[in-house]
């Protein structure tokens, strides 16, 4: 069973401004969820696809490692990449960056195959909970960031 979590919100940025604002690694702590650290961050790379990250992520309340292979990177509009972390089912995840009337409508996705067996259940209950619940947590912290930079652009 393929699940597909999507949640949307829009923001009176200039679309280019957010996507690199929030594609900036040295960003992600101030509106990621759950995020302890960005491992290698002076090492890793996040511009080209096969580029990889590892965060450490306080994930159904323990700290685990989450590694990242970007897939796509279209400036201003796309980011996809994969994410493995033990105990939990490998995802995809999209980043889609649409223009709108006074900015841009920044949705997020994140595709999963349960497991099966028991793990299966977890998978579509638990998890799928924790990773809704992360989705409305990124939008709201971002919320708060992007007027931040809005701001502090218009100086």
């Amino acid at each position: 069973m393929t699940i597909r979590l999507e949640r949307s919100r829009s923001y009176p940025l200039p679309r280019d401004r957010a996507f690199a604002y929030i594609t900036d690694p040295r960003n992600w702590p101030a509106y990621w969820p759950g995020l302890v650290a960005v491992e290698d961050a002076g090492e890793s790379r996040w511009r080209e696809p096969g580029d990889t990250m590892r965060l450490r992520m306080r994930l159904l309340g323990r700290v685990t490692t989450l590694h990242m292979t970007l897939e796509r990177l279209e400036p201003a509009s796309l980011v996809t990449y994969g994410s493995v972390q033990r105990g939990l089912p490998d995802a995809r995840h999209e980043r889609h960056f649409e223009p709108a009337a006074d900015g841009f409508t920044y949705r997020l996705v994140v595709t999963f195959a349960a497991r099966p067996g028991p793990t299966g259940w977890l998978d579509r209950t638990v998890v799928r909970r924790g990773i809704d619940r992360a989705l409305r947590r990124t939008l709201n912290n971002l919320e708060r960031r992007l007027t931040t930079v809005r701001s502090t652009s218009r100086a």
